[in-house]
């Protein structure tokens, strides 16, 4: 099996706040990857600030926006089409069955998802699961390794460390600047740390210089 990454999230951003600096370290060594997202998170709270985008205009906006992101991280886009906040009311059979599609034709290596039932958000545990079921569809000699991501505040306690813990700082510029090609989410999220720090990329990398996985175990 080549190398080749996929990345499985849910939202426009995800890959940006979550993976970025470890897809940054993967494209660097010439390892192709490949992002698939869910929806366009075209149910997002955040308008911009001040505000830029309205409920209609808002899926245009973050389709834009993630392209860009895509393009800063040299990663080949796959934008899947879901409804945002309508995932855990997918038949997880049939959405993973779509996954194993793609999957199947890509022949990855290795795939970065969210971890199920610690990702925070229900789109984040439904798809998570729905990309570790896909996986599982593989005959087992040719399935790829999962990295899931754990963001819950507990779920250290629960879970233990995470395998992986890739320190980013390294790379952390491309990783901000995919972060603030999602504009109209960025703003937002990063506005706690605006108000705290005059330079803004160095208290973000206090914040998210790390990016950590769990090596996801099948049997």
């Amino acid at each position: 099996m080549s190398e080749h990454v996929v990345v499985i999230y849910p939202h426009p951003d995800d890959e940006a706040f979550g993976a970025s600096g470890t897809i940054t370290t993967f494209r660097e060594k010439g390892i192709p990857v490949t992002y698939l997202c869910g929806t366009l998170g075209e149910m997002g709270r955040n308008m911009g600030n001040p505000t830029f985008a309205t409920r209609e205009t808002l899926p245009e906006i973050r389709k834009q926006e993630l392209i860009k992101a895509c393009e800063v991280l040299d990663v080949e886009l796959k934008m899947l089409g879901y409804r945002d906040k309508t995932l855990e009311f997918e038949s997880r059979e049939e959405v993973a069955t779509n996954l194993y599609s793609y999957l199947k034709e890509i022949k990855p290596s290795l795939v970065i998802t969210h971890y199920p039932g610690y990702a925070v958000h229900p789109d984040h545990d439904a798809f998570g699961a729905a990309a570790i079921r896909a996986v599982e569809m593989f005959p087992e000699e040719e399935r790829p390794t999962v990295w899931a991501q754990a963001i819950s505040n507990d779920h250290v306690e629960i879970l233990g460390n995470p395998q992986i813990q890739n320190d980013v700082s390294a790379v952390f510029r491309k990783k901000f600047e995919s972060i603030m090609a999602h504009k109209s989410q960025a703003d937002g999220m990063l506005s706690k740390v605006k108000n705290e720090s005059d330079d803004v990329e160095l208290a973000a990398k206090t914040w998210l210089g790390t990016e950590s996985f769990y090596i996801w175990n099948f049997e």
